[in-house]
């Protein structure tokens, strides 16, 4: 049969049964034409990286002849039916450690030697490689030093593919084939856009492996065309896509939109791994999406099971985070009260830790396992695991504290002692606006005459920096920041910038709300000065009246 009939004829079955039967119609074939009928085989057998019948064609008759055919003969074989057989037959999971691929690999290190494989067959060779277990490194290494000398631009999209998940493999030679990423980097750049939801994810996971910080407008541009496959996206693929956003610190409106359409409706089907990454990423990203927290609630009361400790809190720490509770949090909140008390010891200490500090962000109380934590025996586990006691872990054990103090005057149990204590908390979340504060202070200076009326930056006893501080008399009137005595009233300023706030939105951050609360619990009068409200003010005399109106509503002699 002539090839282009014959290659005609295979694309239209769609089973391995009638290619095989088709096979066995034909008196003579080429060995081009029999590697292409395994690679079909192959693509039919395919189900989600896994293989339907893998033992029913090994058995086969036809398949054995094959087999045989392509052992015995292997140095009779042209470069492309040798190696286009050597990647169909790894993919159909071919005993790696038998005669046949023993004899097509040996055959194919020596033409590779030899230096006559063309980009295509080295492509073929690369990807058979990568699905084999064991020592392959060195023939990659090999493989890749001749794709060096070769023109990349001609090579295909699956092609480029190919050679991304070779280097990604040879991470250690990264800088080695700098020169090699470069090109196909610029090349990729100019395919991004016909790139399938597959390819797309794996060239986007091996820029992060492979650390192409500078490759930037690549990576633009495939987060740009990621959009139209996240509907698409097999879970493994959304996870690397997500993990590339975090990694390059992207982020991208329309894409957040596009999982806020898909993500809803297809969490109950998702991997646990999967909700726990998109979750992750809407939490680095400061992104609050109602209709994702909802979702993944429900996940959660339903499922939480199925999940692991570590997947549980990667879930429910950005509630705390972002300061939401969903509509169902009363029923959330009992399922993991329920699992703590059944699973409490598969928590990793700074996990645990993590987990009952986002709860009392949002004014949930973990008082009955405050006692555990507190306990020496939990602080020494703290201690002797990575990140041990850092200033994170310490201000968030502080925070627990205070707020059971607080907030919590029934607890009873253990106190936190004071070794663990931070005189400080760090709270990397919701660092001050120094632009911003700074046209507080010039607004403040300008209404009030003299700086010596407020304080900026001051420490309290109770853990918590006030942005500016204001003293009161009895009577209402402002009083020198320095004095100590005839204080009936203390205004604790907080200068909310942009990044005290979920992202594109004016809904602050658990960090901030947590510290307004106490503020007010310690006897401070809290005033919030977003950013939202006074941006557009912009001279010292609206700034000034609008923070007269805001600080001093009743006026205080002040004319506003």
């Amino acid at each position: 049969m002539d090839e282009q009939m014959f290659f005609r004829k295979l694309k239209g079955l769609d089973t391995s049964k009638e290619i095989l039967e088709f096979l066995s119609s034909l008196e003579v074939m080429s060995d081009t034409m029999a590697s292409a009928a395994l690679q079909r085989i192959s693509e039919v057998e395919m189900d989600d990286s896994r293989l339907k019948d893998s033992k029913g064609i090994l058995e086969n008759e036809v398949f054995r002849a094959l087999c045989f055919q392509f052992e015995y003969e292997s140095s009779k074989l042209s470069d492309t039916g040798l190696l286009s057989a050597l990647q169909a037959l790894v993919k159909l999971r071919v005993d790696a450690q038998g005669s046949l691929i023993a004899n097509l690999l040996s055959e194919g290190q020596e033409r590779l030697r030899k230096g006559q494989l063309t980009t295509k067959n080295l492509c073929d060779f690369g990807e058979a490689l990568l699905e084999l277990e064991g020592q392959t490194s060195v023939i990659l290494e090999q493989i890749l030093s001749r794709l060096q000398e070769k023109d990349i631009a001609k090579c295909s999209p699956s092609e480029m593919v190919t050679v991304y998940r070779m280097l990604q493999r040879s991470v250690g030679e990264g800088k080695q084939y700098q020169d090699l990423l470069s090109r196909m980097n610029n090349v990729t750049l100019t395919i991004a856009s016909q790139l399938s939801p597959r390819f797309l994810s794996i060239v986007l996971n091996s820029l992060v492996v492979l650390r192409q910080t500078q490759a930037i407008s690549l990576v633009l541009a495939l987060c740009k065309h990621s959009v139209k496959h996240v509907p698409y996206f097999t879970d493994d693929e959304l996870i690397s896509v997500l993990e590339a956003f975090l990694y390059f610190g992207h982020r991208q409106q329309t894409f957040t939109e596009a999982l806020e359409t898909h993500v809803p409706k297809s969490l109950f089907a998702m991997h646990p791994e999967t909700v726990s990454t998109v979750m992750k990423y809407c939490c680095q990203k400061m992104i609050l999406s109602k209709p994702i927290f909802d979702a993944v609630a429900e996940v959660l009361i339903s499922g939480a099971d199925g999940f692991t400790t570590e997947q549980i809190a990667d879930c429910l720490v950005p509630f705390g985070t972002l300061n939401y509770l969903p509509p169902s949090s009363p029923l959330l909140f009992e399922k993991l009260e329920s699992v703590l008390r059944t699973r409490f010891g598969q928590f990793r200490p700074h996990t645990l830790l993590n987990l009952l500090h986002s709860f009392v962000l949002v004014q949930r109380y973990p008082v009955n396992f405050l006692a555990k934590i507190f306990s020496p025996y939990f602080l020494q586990h703290l201690q002797a695991q990575p990140p041990g006691l850092d200033r994170l872990v310490t201000s968030q054990l502080t925070q627990l504290f205070l707020t059971a103090t607080l907030e919590c005057p029934f607890y009873e149990g253990p106190k936190l002692p004071p070794k663990y204590q931070v005189k400080a908390f760090l709270m990397p979340g919701s660092s001050l606006d120094v632009h911003l504060l700074n046209k507080v202070k010039n607004g403040l200076l300008y209404l009030l005459k003299k700086r010596i009326y407020f304080a900026s930056e001051v420490s309290t006893p109770y853990f918590y920096t006030v942005d500016i501080e204001i003293k009161l008399d009895e009577e209402g009137f402002v009083l020198p920041a320095t004095q100590r005595e005839d204080v009936h009233r203390r205004l604790a300023l907080c200068v909310d910038g942009q990044n005290r706030f979920c992202t594109n939105s004016h809904h602050l951050l658990g960090e901030e709300a947590i510290k307004q609360r106490h503020l007010k619990l310690l006897g401070y009068e809290v005033v919030q000065i977003p950013f939202f409200e006074i941006e557009s003010l912009n001279n010292w005399r609206k700034m000034a009246t609008y923070l007269c109106k805001k600080i001093f509503p009743h006026a205080y002699g002040l004319r506003c």
